[in-house]
């Protein structure tokens, strides 16, 4: 199918209209609607750093813990929680921050709280969860067939002392440990070498538009004025929201985790994860999944993300889930469907018999659609640009704080090449070629590629499964290939990064300085946090809700990877990937590009409708509601500017009043743990 000039021109259209009304929220972004140059500053500075430490300190085990109980990341309440404290410190000693400072303080906090490299969700708290998530995988009894045939450099073997004491220092941990620190030192320099080599090209030397990186930058911007309270109106919105996060917070996080630790059992008002009506409904509906998530914060998501892909995840959600399922039953493509399945269990069972394949052949559409439009646009642009002179790789701005680009290259060779020796040690049998070929062929291709298309139109571009694919072709068996740290990665968003690092006025040598910063006290406290409370409690356990509930599903999925090519084609694993099915993901995915391109759907619908197919109904629903209420509510009687200006800061506010009740029962919990170890 040929993708139109017309379709691109109404897609870039659409993007616009989102990206102009995002340029609401901020009005004094460090380059300008005028286009003055921007003035560069370090915000590497020793509030910076005590920031970082006061994150690891106080943030850092609210994430974890929050990660397990609600499967909620608290990089945002984490931001705005830093941000508020030191900027009200700093404002009353007479010294208050730069916007430099902010960002920078803003980048630690959700980079310190970020997710981990783990196949499970909500781990959140640094590297060291993937440990934890792994241990857990070990112990599963889906994986154990494959488990005992995993070297000691992926976790410890079953039955281990490290699992029976729960320990994390055990010394049975040591080499995936030293895999661990190998591979966070050395993706840092990758990322940081070819993202920045990538902005150069694509910024500096082509000059694409990156449309997006000005939202992001924004945040800084807004983050100032409300730390430095210039603009009294984002302090009273960004308060209001603290309110309303602080009061449902308490019901939704502080009861639960504080009846679990003094009571030994949970008292819940609203449920964790969800409301759950698909066994109520089964009789109507046969495997069909009906429910709705009460979390607020979803709600209010709705408020931010664009109409159309609140709509259209919540129609194909609705559509394939909860009605397209008992079409497909009736047909017989859910044939591992038992009634009184929840919604979990009926997931897993429809995933497993038709939504799998399905959607590997829908995401590879997705991917060979993305790929075309980025280039049909590339073309139109150099049309457009004619004689236009470029720039070039030599020319940068005075102080910016730039490398050599040999210099940033060399990084990132040296660390690909690091990558290439690793696993070839770690997996001997593995052809290297074909590892070469991800380190030093695919990522710099792919990223490239996604550089382009995310300077262009602001959405990436990925290869789904790709790995997956040809470690079937090679005909490799054994499962640690599954488990080793190979070089495919697309690092082409982070070329995006480097550009709003530039729009706040921030010197690039400020991130390298807080990276290097960072990377010690990370590691460190990941390790004492997660170390700590694994060796409290089980994890997975009824203290933990969220993961008891979610982390078997991901191990079901994990496993079949696992197995796929380490069992043979007879194995129940292979029997998930029906080559058929994937036809139809990918016939239904161009197909449906197609309609929706004809009757002028936002090409945002339709990444939104591709995302919804297969996400829970219970969760798509609420951010639909909420972009209801503030496209039909909000706006009509506030305004539509007003509107798009409150929504990002009420937002906010209301992620530092959940992260604050959040922490607070933390601390309680954690505080009553501590005391049940203690000799008196």
């Amino acid at each position: 199918m040929a993708i139109s000039d017309e379709t691109v021109k109404d897609a870039s259209s659409e993007e616009s209209g989102d990206i102009r009304a995002a340029r609401l929220l901020s009005e004094n972004t460090a380059e300008g609607d005028t286009g003055s140059v921007i003035q560069y500053e370090n915000g590497f500075t020793g509030k910076v750093m005590l920031g970082a430490i006061f994150v690891c300190l106080f943030m850092l085990p609210g994430a974890i813990y929050l990660g397990l109980v609600a499967g909620q990341a608290l990089g945002g309440a984490a931001q705005w929680v830093t941000i508020v404290l030191f900027s009200e410190i700093a404002r009353r000693s007479f010294i208050p921050l730069k916007r430099q400072e902010i960002y920078c303080l803003f980048y630690m906090a959700g980079a310190l709280t970020a997710t981990g490299f783990t196949v499970l969700p909500g781990v959140s708290g640094g590297p060291f969860g993937g440990l934890i998530g792994m241990q857990f995988l070990m112990q599963s009894p889906v994986m154990q067939h494959v488990a005992t045939q995993l070297p000691s450099w992926v976790a410890p073997q079953p039955g281990s002392s490290a699992y029976t004491n729960r320990a994390l220092w055990d010394s049975a941990w040591m080499p995936a440990i030293w895999i661990l620190l190998f591979t966070n030192v050395f993706d840092r320099m990758k990322w940081m070498g070819l993202g920045y080599l990538l902005f150069r090209l694509t910024s500096d030397v082509e000059g694409l538009p990156f449309p997006m990186a000005p939202i992001a930058a924004a945040g800084a911007t807004a983050l100032s004025e409300t730390a430095s309270k210039e603009d009294s109106w984002r302090w009273q919105v960004f308060s209001v929201g603290t309110i309303v996060g602080l009061l449902f917070g308490f019901i939704y996080l502080a009861i639960p985790i504080f009846t679990g630790v003094v009571f030994g059992k949970r008292f819940s008002i609203l449920p964790i994860p969800f409301f759950d009506y698909t066994i109520s409904t089964e009789r109507l509906l046969p495997s069909g999944e009906v429910g709705y998530n009460p979390d607020l914060g979803l709600l209010m998501l709705g408020f931010i993300i664009p109409y159309p892909v609140a709509l259209w995840s919540c129609i194909s959600s609705v559509a394939a889930q909860t009605f397209g399922n008992p079409i497909l039953h009736h047909f017989g493509y859910l044939p591992n469907w038992l009634p009184g399945s929840d919604s979990i269990s009926t997931k897993i069972s429809n995933d497993f018999d038709f939504w799998t394949s399905f959607n590997i052949g829908l995401q590879l559409a997705v991917a060979s659609i993305g790929l075309v439009t980025v280039s049909l646009m590339a073309v139109k642009a150099k049309k457009r640009e004619g004689n236009v002179k470029r720039g070039s790789l030599g020319t940068v701005p005075k102080g910016r704080g730039d490398v050599p680009v040999l210099a940033a290259g060399g990084v990132w060779l040296l660390a690909t090449i690091g990558y290439l020796i690793l696993n070839h040690h770690l997996i001997p049998d593995f052809p290297f070629w074909i590892i070469m070929f991800y380190g030093l062929i695919w990522t710099p291709m792919n990223s490239y590629v996604t550089a382009r298309m995310v300077g262009l139109t602001g959405q990436a571009v990925d290869f789904p499964f790709l790995n997956q694919g040809i470690v079937l072709a090679s005909h490799y068996t054994k499962p640690d290939i599954w488990f080793a740290p190979l070089p495919l990665s697309n690092y082409g968003p982070q070329a995006q990064k480097f550009r709003e690092v530039e729009l706040t006025g921030t010197k690039f040598s400020s991130i390298l300085y807080l990276e290097l910063f960072m990377l010690p006290i990370i590691l460190l406290f990941s390790f004492i946090y997660w170390a700590f409370l694994w060796h409290t409690n089980d994890i997975p356990s009824s203290q933990f809700p969220y993961a008891q509930r979610f982390w078997p599903q991901f191990a079901i999925t994990q496993s079949i990877w696992t197995q796929i090519n380490a069992m043979g084609a007879h194995s129940w694993a292979a029997k998930a990937i029906k080559l058929p099915l994937m036809g139809y993901g990918g016939v239904f995915g161009i197909a449906a590009y197609g309609l929706m391109t004809a009757f002028k759907v936002p090409l945002l619908g339709f990444y939104g409708m591709v995302g919804g197919i297969g996400n829970y109904p219970h969760n798509a629903i609420p951010p639909f509601v909420g972009a209801v209420l503030g496209r039909y509510y909000f706006a009509k009687k506030i305004g539509v500017e007003q509107w798009q200006r409150y929504t990002p800061v009420v937002l906010a506010g209301f992620s530092c009043g959940m992260g604050l009740i959040g922490m607070a029962a933390i601390a309680l919990a954690l505080i009553s743990k501590s005391v049940n170890y203690l000799p008196f």
